[in-house]
């Protein structure tokens, strides 16, 4: 729309990241467009050679109070916000002796980056930025005659537009006041979230949560819904922070299940053991703990080869090549892990549309963050389901006690029992699931599906009788009857964790004493909703 094309004769430009900002500098300048800087980069563009006007010389005020003070200025604000074709706004620049500001380029101090390098309180105060949003806002105010750049990205839209039409289109600037708008929107967020986490405020009176695209995603769950991946400032290992090594773009589904299957294997100390988590769905299909990654592989898969096909395999050690050829022997869609070796990258390779994702660490499942869902006019908000079952004290109820290897299964199905949509029934045997029953409306029902499902994964391996003959069996909340339990014991558990605290605990204490089985509560349960 070049009958609102806006030519432009001065640019403010004020960087904290100062990445691409020489090179387009000196291209404004090409066009004649003047230069106005503030402190460290009037120096960078100083030292580039560009002639560069220092905002002092607009304000007629030296910079103050260690750079709080500088561009909080009518000078400034004015030659932002006054509208071109306004004869008062024109009279009162000139009376005032107020320069117009064409074109606007700010990125914030790095106060998100201050956070996320565990900065003391006072160094993040310091990184907020109070000028930048100020000129930020104003600027994509009065869009209809400045353009505002807050990302390096769009600098070469804007040198094209100058290069063809020697100005900038309302249409080109509407887009970037959205963009500013957004990101000072995101820079609050971080800002409101931070304090209230250093103030201990589980719920302040104002929540919001912002983050910066990542990509747009073909289309969400569904081919007919649009989707995109945004990275907030929370920087935990994952999906998000990963390095994408090989393989077709992720879609919506496959973030989801990379994030699910990730946070689960995240749950078993690599120190201790090497583990696999085979996800489909955003659920746990298989997972288990070996003495190397290819033996942690191929016990997960044994839990239910058939709904791995098409699944999501992360693993909380470095894959190696052996483990990667394995897990290419059948359709995954894609394998996560901290790191790869160089022959593993090359083997998984031949496998051209597989992705491979490298999160360069495991998250840390102690850690506190926040999760959130959104509702109808509404938006859910919790703090992260942080719990370890390590860190629990189990309470042993049935006259008999687990023994230590029963123990040692019982904390495994737990950990899985967390990263499984509730109701949640896991039956476990040699630090492996044998059995998995997910997101049913009954306890009993996922208790029934998990011993078919058992039963299915022995008929196809050729075995006499399922894995879960011997098994320990693990439930994310409270059996509200005995019913649940007695088909795992007659599935072949001898031993079960739950929370506890149902009214009946003591009709399925009983029913676990008539069967002899052993019986620990956790007093924490896990839904996953």
């Amino acid at each position: 729309m070049t009958e609102h094309l806006r030519r432009a004769s001065r640019a403010l430009i004020s960087v904290s990241d100062k990445t691409g900002i020489i090179d387009f500098a000196r291209a404004l300048a090409g066009y004649g467009i003047e230069l106005v800087s503030t402190g460290g980069t009037r120096k960078t563009l100083s030292e580039a050679g560009l002639v560069v006007l220092d905002v002092t010389e607009l304000t007629g005020f030296p910079e103050m109070m260690d750079g709080r003070v500088k561009t909080l200025h009518p000078a400034v604000h004015g030659g932002l916000l006054a509208i071109r074709d306004n004869p008062a706004h024109a009279e009162a620049m000139r009376a005032h002796r107020i320069r117009p500001i064409d074109l606007l380029v700010v990125n914030l101090y790095p106060f998100e980056e201050a956070v996320a390098r565990g900065a003391d309180f006072d160094t993040c105060v310091e990184n907020i930025d109070i000028g930048g949003p100020a000129m930020i806002r104003a600027a994509a105010k009065n869009h209809a005659d400045v353009a505002v750049l807050v990302d390096a990205d769009d600098y070469a839209a804007v040198l094209a537009e100058l290069a063809q039409h020697g100005g900038t289109t309302l249409s080109l600037r509407r887009r970037l006041a959205a963009k500013a708008y957004a990101r000072t929107a995101a820079y609050d967020a971080a800002i409101a979230n931070w304090f209230a986490n250093a103030l201990g405020e589980l719920a302040p009176g104002y929540r919001a949560i912002g983050g910066r695209l990542i990509e747009k995603l073909r289309y969400g769950e569904n081919p007919h819904q649009s989707a995109a991946f945004y990275r907030t400032p929370d920087r935990r290992f994952g999906v998000a922070t990963a390095r994408q090594v090989q393989g077709r773009e992720l879609s919506y589904n496959n973030i989801n299940d990379t994030d699910a299957a990730y946070e689960c294997v995240a749950e078993f100390d690599p120190a201790r053991a090497a583990a696999c988590a085979i996800i489909k769905h955003a659920n746990p299909c298989g997972v288990a703990e070996g003495d190397s990654l290819i033996d942690a592989y191929r016990k997960a898969l044994a839990c239910d080869p058939v709904s791995a096909y098409g699944g999501v395999v992360a693993l909380n050690r470095t894959l190696d090549a052996q483990a990667a050829r394995a897990i290419t022997e059948i359709f995954t869609e894609v394998i996560i892990a901290p790191d790869a070796t160089q022959e593993a990258i090359g083997i998984v390779g031949a496998r051209r549309n597989l992705r491979l994702l490298l999160a360069d660490g495991l998250p840390d499942p102690r850690a506190t963050g926040l999760t959130a869902k959104t509702v109808a006019g509404g938006l859910l908000v919790q703090s992260r389901d942080n719990a370890v079952v390590d860190d629990m004290e189990l309470k042993q109820v049935t006259k008999r006690a687990p023994t230590n290897a029963e123990l040692r299964d019982l904390r495994f199905a737990f950990r899985v029992a967390k990263h499984v949509k509730s109701n949640t029934i896991v039956y476990a045997k040699d630090s492996a699931t044998v059995g998995v029953g997910a997101g049913q409306m009954s306890r009993i029902d996922s208790a029934r599906i998990a011993a078919r499902k058992a039963e299915d994964a022995a008929k196809a391996a050729g075995l006499n009788e399922p894995a879960t003959k011997g098994s320990v069996v693990a439930s994310d909340a409270f059996f509200p009857f005995a019913d649940g339990l007695l088909v795992a014991i007659e599935a072949g558990a001898t031993a079960v964790i739950q929370p506890g605290g149902s009214v009946r605990d003591d009709e399925v204490i009983n029913a676990a004493d008539e069967h002899g089985i052993a019986m620990v509560l956790t007093g924490m349960r896990h839904f996953r909703h």
